[in-house]
């Protein structure tokens, strides 16, 4: 895990530095700010563990910058030091929300130790919420089913939440890749951390950068103030970078240096920040392919893929269907047998997401407690695995004749025909540049 960041708040500079420099040797990492406006403005960019801040500041005092960062954190421990200390002043300061108040001159050694002790309090408290948080909030069942490709993954699953390396989660669209990247996370030793998604797909090089690294005030036009990325925000926890195929080349270098040196710069700043996260990355590309395309780096993949995992899709499991079925049925709708029979004889393109799309329009539209296989309404879209194409049709060709059959049936509008397909809008407009597919303006 990381080092603990203390936002340290003090006017006197050889004091500030003192501190800084006695913090840093004692394994904390310190933001340095001496003004109530300055110290709020490094509050919300860098989320500080511990504030420990001077009473009486040249802009304000400790109690006032107190108030406004536990507007944003109410969680955050802050310490207060000053040179003019009374009782008054003590019980108000505790009793506003101050975890300590202590006089100077400070002894450096209990300063450290009253640090350490209001940082691991908070951890504490922390895990405590998240652990509370998991057992009245179970996520979603990524392994339900007991097929032997299902249990596969499951076993593989609960080593790989154990371990710390970076982890490649491979899987067809609506496959399930983000309910396995949050079942990872609660899974592991990070748990009582932050979990920080982002969805690379569709996004320009600029604002990939952005998002991830953030950018410090007057970075580019219309940076009209700092903000931290998904790196920082993610620090001591979990990023997971969902369709990682589609990053832009040129943002894959800054990632990998990030992951090797722990270390990396926002935007328009000069100053190295450190984060400790472990990274999960989800794709639907066959990566390996990319990368012999030059169009994903190799290191960078390699780096990746050190705890692979792979979701088998919704065709190769069948046996599995109708437990997925029930599970995401409403409370008291079954389904014929016959329908279940539909269900299990379709391919499932879109995955488990087009599973859950089918059976809650079916729900939706026909308000019955038995769904019939009208209701289901797959239609001419109905692929059996008795009645697909013959083996000498490549995977590619079959997608992008399944693509236009439900393209034409939503009658060109790409919006239906991606809720046809279970399939995200974003997804199914790249599929159809791919795949030089025209269709209805939106």
């Amino acid at each position: 895990m990381g080092r603990d960041l203390v936002l340290i708040v003090e006017d006197e500079p050889l004091l500030l530095l003192s501190l800084g420099r006695y913090l840093r040797a004692q394994d904390f990492d310190t933001e340095e700010t001496a003004t109530c406006g300055s110290a709020e403005a490094a509050f919300r960019a860098r989320r500080p563990d511990v504030v420990l801040a001077d009473y009486n500041l040249p802009d304000g005092d400790a109690l006032e910058l107190m108030a406004k960062m536990k507007s944003v954190d109410p969680n955050v421990p802050v310490v207060v030091l000053t040179a003019n200390g009374t009782i008054d002043l003590a019980v108000r300061a505790i009793k506003q929300g101050a975890e300590q108040f202590l006089t100077k001159p400070v002894d450096m050694s209990a300063l450290s130790a009253v640090l350490k002790r209001v940082a691991e309090a908070r951890r504490s408290s922390e895990l405590q919420s998240a652990l509370n948080q998991r057992q009245s909030q179970r996520g979603p069942d990524p392994f339900l089913g007991e097929s032997p490709a299902i249990r596969e993954l499951r076993e593989q699953a609960r080593r790989v939440a154990a371990a710390e390396g970076p982890v490649l989660i491979l899987g067809e669209t609506g496959s399930g890749k983000g309910v396995l990247a949050h079942w990872l996370h609660g899974n592991g030793a990070r748990a009582q951390q932050r979990f920080v998604d982002l969805n690379c797909a569709g996004l320009s090089r600029e604002l990939l950068e952005s998002e991830l690294f953030g950018h410090e005030r007057g970075a580019f036009t219309g940076a009209q103030s700092a903000k931290p990325g998904m790196l920082e925000v993610a620090d001591k926890g979990t990023l997971f970078l969902d369709e990682i195929g589609d990053m832009d080349l040129q943002v894959q270098p800054r990632l990998l240096k990030a992951l090797e040196e722990k270390r990396f710069r926002r935007l328009g700043d000069v100053r190295d920040r450190v984060v400790d996260v472990r990274l999960i990355a989800a794709t639907h590309h066959d990566l390996a392919a990319a990368v012999s395309q030059k169009k994903f780096r190799e290191d960078l993949y390699y780096r990746l893929s050190v705890l692979p995992l792979r979701i088998p899709p919704l065709r190769e499991r069948p046996e599995d269907v109708p437990a997925l079925a029930h599970r995401l049925l409403n409370p008291g709708v079954t389904l014929a047998p016959e329908a279940m029979k539909a269900l299990a004889a379709y391919s499932w393109p879109g995955n488990v997401r087009e599973l859950r799309n089918v059976l809650e329009r079916a729900q939706v539209l026909s308000q019955k407690q038995r769904l019939e296989p009208a209701d289901l309404r797959l239609g001419a879209g109905h692929q059996s695995r008795a009645a697909e194409p013959d083996d000498a049709m490549t995977l590619e060709e079959m997608e992008r004749r399944h693509i236009e059959r439900m393209l034409k049936r939503a009658g060109g509008k790409v919006a239906r025909a991606a809720e046809l397909l279970g399939i995200a809008r974003s997804s199914l407009y790249q599929k159809l540049k791919s795949y030089r597919i025209e269709a209805e303006e939106e």
